[in-house]
């Protein structure tokens, strides 16, 4: 997959892969910190450890399709606060 606004790999990192059982040639780097970090339930497979969110087990925004998923929860977001709910 080449680099591009949907998908970007950065095999140069120190860290690349930085979530383990990722498979290096479809890892998606461009949500390096994952927009959905500070909503509580973010659909991701995240632990929290003394208080604080561990998403170290989550893929979901490091893969190909994370890209589309993520935005869609974006949207749902500012959709759901524009409407008050």
């Amino acid at each position: 997959m080449e680099n591009s606004h949907r998908f970007f790999r950065n095999a140069a990192c120190r860290y690349f892969p930085c979530h383990p059982g990722a498979a290096p040639e479809a890892f998606n780097c461009l949500f390096c910190f994952c927009p959905l970090y500070f909503l509580e339930n973010c659909g991701g497979d995240h632990q929290m450890i003394k208080g604080v969110k561990d998403c170290t087990p989550c893929l979901r925004p490091h893969r190909p399709e994370g890209y589309d998923a993520i935005l869609a929860r974006l949207r749902e977001e500012a959709t759901a606060r524009r409407e008050g709910t």
